[in-house]
């Protein structure tokens, strides 16, 4: 992966994601398979511009235990605007964003912030015991290379 590209500001989306995590890997193979617009870019959170992004956006890229969404094309009264969001409100989006019946991961909504998210980083803190953790990053396949950072 190439840490050297810097994300469009135009359009698209980003997600930094956990690189070696088997859990996090399988939640990106998902997306790669389902997002048919290919709306979503990754960037690995071990790599240059993963680390630059969560930096960027208030994580530490030396302890990530947060999703990063980055949303390119959502216009403000400013202009264009990237749309930041993490846990479990980052995933909600991602989901809705793949369109069709995915949509309906908007009523994850309906379950408050306070309650989603000390879940998902108890989860997020144990992830390697939970699920394992590869040795190193994923490679992604050569036509897929074009979505990662």
């Amino acid at each position: 992966m190439n840490g050297a590209q810097h994300p469009s500001p135009a359009t698209g989306a980003v997600i930094v994601f956990d690189g070696v995590c088997v859990l996090c890997n399988g939640w990106v193979r998902f997306l790669l398979k389902h997002d048919r617009r290919k709306r979503y870019r990754f960037a690995a959170m071990q790599d240059a511009a993963g680390r630059r992004l969560l930096a960027e956006n208030g994580l530490d890229p030396d302890d990530p235990v947060s999703f990063l969404l980055i949303e390119y094309d959502i216009e403000s009264d400013h202009g264009a605007s990237p749309r930041v969001s993490t846990d479990t409100t980052a995933i909600r989006r991602v989901i809705a964003g793949l369109g069709g019946l995915w949509r309906v991961a908007r009523l994850a909504a309906l379950l408050p912030g306070f309650v989603r998210d000390p879940l998902y980083r108890l989860v997020a803190r144990n992830r390697y015991r939970l699920f394992g953790k590869h040795d190193a990053c994923m490679v992604p396949a050569p036509e897929e290379r074009v979505r990662f950072l």
